[in-house]
């Protein structure tokens, strides 16, 4: 049996419904259309998840050397920008380290773990406190043995030689896999460096300076036509200030 022309819908009858329905939402609604700026506040809305402490909320005051001793290293100074230490780096590290982040919250963590392949991604079953806990501890005792003192107090070519050590597997630590351990600091120091000043790290928007970047703004309409042009504009925070500056 096959179905009359009158019975099947038509594309045509479809869309026509389908935009009547709209119209119909939006009226009902109430639908508005905005002109200008809308007011706004920071945070009118959701407000970002941060930690403003004195002192350091996660790490102890060795780790905290050490890794301001990495981050330095990491991301040297020069004549485009502070090191990643004086771009607040360490901080932004031991803030998320003491949020949801530390504890890997909201990702799954039952296992089983098992060696996978490089394409499998992250197959441990250490979250990022653990890694850094163990990973600071094994660093230093490494340091002590064959260099006789603390990754912290060594010379900037021979912090450099040991984490091109670690960056490839060549040195190996005790209790945690080198490579993994690197990779989150390298990850978390990078993010610390351009991430928004509220979480730590890109102190003075010292990043968002060197690269231009406008920062958090509410509203670009007004340069949207602007294409291939410079926009001199000062960064600005999600916090809705032009300058924030952390302090430790």
């Amino acid at each position: 049996m096959h179905d009359r022309p009158s019975d099947r819908l038509t594309r045509r009858a479809v869309l026509s419904s389908t935009a009547t329905l709209l119209a119909t939402v939006a009226a009902s609604a109430g639908a508005t259309t905005l002109n200008g700026t809308p007011a706004w506040k920071p945070f009118d809305v959701s407000k970002p998840e941060t930690l403003n402490t004195a002192g350091w909320a996660f790490f102890t005051a060795n780790e905290a050397a050490t890794v301001e001793a990495i981050v330095e290293r990491l991301i040297p100074a020069d004549e485009l920008s502070v090191s990643g230490k004086d771009a607040g780096c360490a901080v932004f590290i031991d803030r998320q380290l003491a949020g949801p982040f530390g504890t890997f919250e909201r990702l799954y963590k039952a296992g089983p773990f098992r060696e996978g392949t490089a394409l499998q991604g992250d197959q441990s079953p250490l979250v990022p406190r653990e890694r850094y806990r163990l990973g600071l501890a094994a660093l230093d005792d490494y340091c002590r043995k064959n260099l006789k003192q603390p990754f912290a107090r060594l010379a900037p070519e021979q912090r450099d030689k040991i984490l091109s050590g670690l960056e490839t597997g060549d040195l190996q630590l005790e209790g945690i896999d080198s490579q993994l351990f690197f990779k989150i600091v390298q990850q978390n120091t990078n993010e610390g460096f351009f991430a928004d000043p509220i979480y730590g790290g890109n102190r003075d928007m010292v990043s968002w300076k060197m690269l231009g970047f406008p920062g958090a703004r509410y509203d670009y309409r007004g340069y949207i036509d602007k294409h291939n042009q410079k926009i001199d504009l000062p960064p600005l925070s999600i916090a809705g200030r032009p300058e924030w500056k952390v302090k430790d």
